[in-house]
């Protein structure tokens, strides 16, 4: 492909880009396909000779499109949304012809140095204080894991590098159910152990740790000779959006010289709204802060905002130095290969500075109270009719609600509800998921696509109930014997 063809189609893809964003609302949110379809009409051998680029764009259309689940449709309203806005899309166009290989200062500096203003930039914007440095890592996933690396070679004094794990007294890591499945994850890969990883019992209308429980199992372990390593504290967890109460956590922590991580993978965005800002409270006093903009601040995924309050120890964790990576001659410089798992790097801070600077600040707060709002004015609606009832109370945008008609039995409602969510979502209009909650099977219901209206929240509840009085306890399949 050469320059004058690389812009026609560059300009044919902005065209399609800017035709797919204006028809979303037109389509199924979640993909009609059933297992295999996409598949069997790819051919089983790569072609020997290079194809047209309009036979492509066709089999764009033809053969992937009915597959796509489209994150950005302004019903999308199941997991936490991997959001995007047009200045974001346009930042990665620019980012994809660039095409920079980020993992030193000097194979980019200026993209170095725009991710060490963005990181603060976003500091400043959810109100964490001076002192706190950080990184664009890939995900929520890949910060916690680096927390969870750095967190046992501090209480191990580099031992772990060093000699593994076997030496040492088994580690613990505290944390309740309602954390991210990444943390469990995160857990095995750093050698810690299922075993290991303490769920502390949570209480309150927020669903978050109990304290005092978390303080016990503390003492415990370590009265039994086991090495307290980490706690991770949810502020939006999930399941139902659960918070830890942070402040409470953080003194447990401090008492006992516990490394912090916080995962606000979800709901630190909306921390840049500063009458939200009481749910992150404590979080001054965290070792480790993530959330993901690319989740709730209109930024195309990947993009996770890790802070951290001693890069250093970060470093020591995760750095390792050959010759081929230093950069000579030069002084004042981050690598932030040394702060992320993976050497490679993508540009993601320059999709960021787009965002910001094209929204402003206010903008997106404006945003993020909509979608808050929205969310408690449908669960409002949802409690007031006489055959659902909320099991959750909206935490920020998230709440969950299950659809519970008189005459049936208790024994029945999980499948009802099961049934129930499967015939949304392959009705098209809406797109929902599940999860459980104290053993009942629930519907989640979240507010935060870029393109969501009232309208598309509100007009929510007319498709549920349309749907719920289709569903029938005697189409149900009979139970398992």
């Amino acid at each position: 492909m050469d320059g004058s063809e690389f812009r026609h189609w560059a300009h044919r893809a902005s065209d399609w880009s800017a035709d797919y964003l204006d028809g979303l609302s037109e389509r199924p949110v979640r993909a009609q396909t059933s297992p295999g379809d996409t598949f069997r009409q790819i051919p089983a051998e790569p072609p020997a000779r290079g194809e047209a680029m309009a036979e492509i764009f066709a089999d764009l259309d033809r053969v992937i499109m009915p597959g796509i689940t489209h994150w950005q449709h302004p019903r999308f309203f199941a997991y936490f949304p991997a959001n995007a806005s047009p200045p974001s899309v346009v930042a990665e166009y620019v980012t994809a012809a660039i095409a920079a290989q980020c993992m030193l200062w000097q194979t980019s500096p200026a993209a170095t140095e725009l991710e060490t203003r963005m990181i603060d930039w976003l500091r400043q914007l959810i109100g964490l204080p001076e002192g706190f440095s950080g990184v664009i890592q890939d995900s929520a996933s890949g910060a916690t894991l680096a927390a969870l690396l750095t967190a046992r070679e501090k209480v191990l004094g580099g031992g772990g590098n060093r000699d593994g794990l076997a030496p040492h007294p088994a580690l613990r890591v505290y944390a309740s159910a309602q954390v991210h499945s990444s943390v469990d994850k995160a857990v095995r890969i750093a050698g810690i152990g299922d075993r290991n990883l303490v769920r502390i019992p949570v209480a309150g209308p927020l669903h978050g740790m109990d304290v005092a429980a978390l303080d016990r199992a503390i003492a415990a372990d370590r009265e039994a000779g086991l090495l307290p390593c980490a706690i991770v504290a949810a502020l939006g967890g999930t399941s139902v959006g659960a918070c830890d109460d942070i402040a409470g956590v953080a003194d447990i922590a401090a008492r006992h010289g516990v490394f912090l991580h916080v995962d606000a993978a979800w709901a630190g965005s909306a921390m840049i709204v500063p009458e939200y800002r009481h749910l992150m409270r404590g979080a001054e006093r965290a070792d480790s802060f993530v959330f993901n903009p690319h989740k709730w601040l209109f930024t195309n995924f990947d993009c996770s905002a890790h802070f951290v309050r001693d890069p250093k120890a970060l470093t020591d964790a995760l750095g390792i130095r050959p010759p081929f990576l230093r950069t000579l001659g030069q002084d004042g410089f981050v690598d932030y290969n040394e702060w992320s798992v993976p050497l490679g790097r993508r540009f993601r801070a320059l999709k960021l500075w787009f965002v910001i600077r094209s929204y402003g600040a206010e903008a997106l707060r404006d945003m993020i109270r909509a979608h808050v709002g929205w969310a408690g004015e449908l669960a409002a609606a949802i409690a007031a009719e006489p055959d659902f009832e909320i099991v959750t109370a909206p935490i920020l945008s998230l709440f969950t609600f299950r659809y519970r008609p008189s005459g049936v039995p208790e024994s029945e409602l999980d499948r009802l509800n099961a049934q129930l969510v499967q015939r949304i979502n392959d009705d098209g209009r809406l797109y929902l998921t599940q999860t459980s909650h104290d053993g009942r099977f629930v519907l989640r219901f979240q507010v935060g696509a870029t393109t969501t209206t009232r309208d598309d929240v509100m007009s929510s509840l007319g498709v549920i109930r349309e749907i719920a009085g289709a569903c029938r306890i005697a189409d149900l399949q009979p139970s398992a014997a």
